[in-house]
């Protein structure tokens, strides 16, 4: 069996979970899903860009309303949970659990605890942290040791 680790941001959607599980063809494959919800260390600046670079003006101006901190923690969970269920639902083994300290120190730490062969980052596009490679794909592939797949998520949730 292969063993993905699966960093998101957000509820995975269906056409989401099509596309993870089918990387591998008919091989069975387990996912640890990281879930990081949106916190206090979330900047509305540069998620206020990417919505503008997208053509998105509406969301960039509803930066504001998006719930941080304790409060995107309960959210957060919903998203794991429907996520979790999805996955199992396509047959694939999934469990997961939320982000509670730095993204990339979990991540790391979870590759470790289950002998995971890749990881798989599956974010919207952040164009400002992409280009200069400060976003979770690029700078865990320095930090993990297995192979680090970046994906785009099919829809905004």
């Amino acid at each position: 069996m292969f063993t993905s680790v699966l960093m998101i941001e957000k509820a995975l959607t269906s056409a989401d979970v099509e596309f993870v599980t089918t990387l591998h063809g008919d091989e069975s494959v387990a996912f640890h899903v990281l879930l990081q919800p949106r916190g206090e260390q979330a900047d509305r600046l540069l998620r206020a860009i990417d919505d503008v670079a997208l053509g998105e003006l509406d969301e960039a101006v509803r930066e504001g309303e998006t719930p941080e901190g304790e409060e995107a923690k309960s959210v957060g969970q919903q998203a794991l949970e429907v996520s979790l269920t999805a996955l199992r639902a396509s047959g694939s083994a999934a469990e997961g659990r939320l982000v509670e300290d730095h993204p990339l120190d979990a991540l790391k730490k979870l590759v470790e605890e289950t002998g995971a062969d890749e990881v798989i980052v599956l974010t919207d596009p952040h164009y400002v942290e992409e280009f200069f490679h400060r976003d979770w794909a690029s700078r865990a592939r320095h930090k993990v040791g297995v192979p680090v797949l970046k994906l785009f998520s099919h829809s905004k949730a």
